[in-house]
């Protein structure tokens, strides 16, 4: 097979969660920890960290990873969902793994993939830990996917688990209710096994403490220490409470004997896009008209990007607009600005909300926009219709930004 071939059986015969919604999502690990036994385990054969939580994994991850490779570690990096390349997912100090790598992993296992019935994100999983394993890298980075506790990447003994924060979001699968998706959340904290708290929250933190008590693990909340000045190429106002996730991290990883100093921070925080190639945080397209691009798509993400973007000096707010389907569309409509000019469209996925229900939900709430087929064609006539002085923002979705950028 050809990677295109690859990636074609990989995306149409499995399923896969951000594709497809809940058919995707398994109640257990059995799938995960059988896989691995039959690739040898190799999450046991590398140091991890893991990072779960509702906002800023991705963000943390990549910060993280940046640091430990100013400071001459080998790093791997498994983050999603990807924006344009499948590849972007598995990383090692920033290069994507290769094309040949991903087909003959995939031909080496197809038929204990078919035969099993894997998910997109098991077999995934999988791929990175072997990947990671072969390459040998000094540590890797690995992103939860979706929860924690049933999660397929959690079958790894960490050096260090990290929540960030707990929020509403995918509640059909994780719980109504902080309290229960914070369960679900720490369902990543090992035996012995210290782990960072990167929000303090009222409804969460004696689950945490409780867990980790239970669990023997020693428990930081990073945001109770004092503010700090580290700059960072990632400009969203958000990734100052992931900084300070990152730091607390990084003293951690410390008393584990990893050798990480100063200036390692400073240059890692500061060249966080250059070392890992992370794209579609506050992403700034062009300067006039400004042009910014952002993926948060639930309340908590949404709350501080629309409170960043009000804040840019403008004389009319374009909103290039795009869901998928499950959106909760009546929790984030609030959070939008009204005073503004709407571009819906349709993500192309199958699980992109069709760009005229999209529209007739939100004029019924009073928003003002119209629809378009794709999201390049709401971006062109946004383009053309905005002055020097104006703002266009794209958003509402992972997808909506992986095709502009």
């Amino acid at each position: 097979m050809t990677y295109q071939d690859t990636l074609n059986w990989m995306f149409s015969k499995l399923p896969m969660y951000q594709r497809q919604g809940k058919i995707a999502f398994k109640a257990n690990l059995n799938n995960s920890i059988n896989f691995a036994n039959h690739l040898n385990n190799p999450q046991n054969r590398i140091q991890t960290v893991h990072v779960g939580g509702t906002n800023g994994k991705g963000s943390t991850s990549n910060m993280l990873a940046s640091i430990l490779q100013e400071a001459g570690y080998t790093v791997g990096l498994f983050t999603s969902p990807h924006l344009k390349d499948f590849r972007e997912r598995i990383r090692i100090n920033g290069t994507m793994i290769s094309e040949d790598y991903v087909i003959g992993f995939i031909k080496a296992n197809k038929n204990y993939l078919e035969s099993a019935g894997l998910s997109f994100f098991e077999m995934t999983s999988g791929m990175a830990f072997d990947y990671f394993s072969n390459q040998e890298v000094d540590i890797a980075i690995i992103e939860v996917g979706l929860g924690g506790r049933l999660d397929s990447t959690n079958i790894i003994t960490p050096v260090l688990s990290i929540i960030t924060n707990i929020g509403l979001d995918h509640t059909q699968f994780l719980g109504d209710s902080l309290d229960k998706i914070a369960i679900e959340k720490a369902g990543i904290i090992k035996n012995r096994i210290p782990v960072v708290i990167g929000k303090t929250q009222v409804e969460t933190k004696p689950i945490f403490n409780d867990i980790a008590s239970k669990n023997g693990a020693s428990i930081f909340f990073a945001d109770q220490n004092l503010p700090t000045d580290y700059e960072s190429d990632l400009k969203g106002d958000y990734q100052k409470e992931n900084i300070q996730t990152v730091l607390q991290s990084v003293s951690v990883l410390k008393t584990l004997n990893y050798n990480i100093g100063e200036d390692h921070i400073i240059n890692g925080l500061k060249h966080v896009m250059l070392n890992t190639s992370f794209q579609g945080r506050w992403q700034i397209l062009q300067e006039q008209p400004f042009i910014v691009c952002d993926t948060a798509h639930n309340s908590d993400g949404l709350t501080i990007v629309m409170k960043q973007l009000l804040n840019v000096p403008h004389t009319t707010l374009h909103v290039v607009f795009g869901v998928v389907n499950d959106k909760d569309l009546l929790s984030i409509m609030p959070l939008l600005p009204k005073k503004a000019t709407y571009y819906f469209c349709r993500p192309n996925v199958p699980r992109g909300l069709d760009e005229n229900s999209l529209k007739d939900t939100f004029l019924e709430q009073g928003f003002t926009g119209s629809a378009y087929h794709s999201v390049n064609d709401a971006l062109m006539v946004a383009k053309k219709a905005a002055q020097e002085n104006d703002v266009i923002y794209i958003g509402g979705s992972t997808f909506v930004v992986a095709e502009i950028i």
